[in-house]
């Protein structure tokens, strides 16, 4: 008999997940543990011709196991309910590192993209976007009409959408 586990979680892993809430978990860690029972059969199936040859059987005990496995380690864990306004007050309001690191990373593809600009454009972007001048200000400031200071923003704006993809 071979393992044909889609078969075998179409018509189990409901049971086994019911199985593992009435021995007290939780209806998504039964779920997770479900998918675990399943992965631990892909990786280590039993040996078909041992005498006692029962697929419905073994899942159900390697759920079992790791439900145990899981109420084990839940029981060493501390844990404390905290409402809604505690858990922000403990949360780090600092960016996560991969956070950091993708903006890092568009900060210098932003610098690059700027770099690639004409000159007269990227200093009608920057006397805009970084000095927060208006666009009549920058067209003064250049010596160029207001319709033109408007059009080397743009093509500024659509530059480093294209280069950089935010903005």
């Amino acid at each position: 008999m071979s393992w044909d586990l889609h078969n075998l979680f179409r018509h189990h892993a409901k049971g086994i997940a019911k199985s593992l809430q009435r021995n007290g978990i939780r209806e998504d860690v039964a779920a997770d543990l479900t998918q675990d029972t399943f992965l631990r059969v892909i990786a280590k199936p039993p040996v078909e011709g041992v005498q006692n040859y029962n697929p419905k059987a073994y899942l159900y005990r390697a759920a079992r196991n790791l439900g145990i496995n899981h109420q084990r380690r839940e029981a060493l864990i501390e844990t404390v309910d905290l409402d809604h306004k505690d858990a922000v007050e403990i949360t780090d309001p600092s960016p996560s590192p991969e956070r950091v690191v993708y903006s890092r990373q568009c900060l210098v593809q932003t610098h690059h993209a700027l770099g690639e600009l004409p000159e007269r454009t990227r200093q009608a972007f920057e006397m805009h976007r970084l000095g927060e001048r208006t666009i009549a200000e920058v067209a003064d400031e250049l010596g160029i009409s207001t319709t033109r200071a408007w059009s080397l923003i743009r093509d500024a704006y659509k530059h480093l959408l294209t280069r950089v993809g935010t903005f």
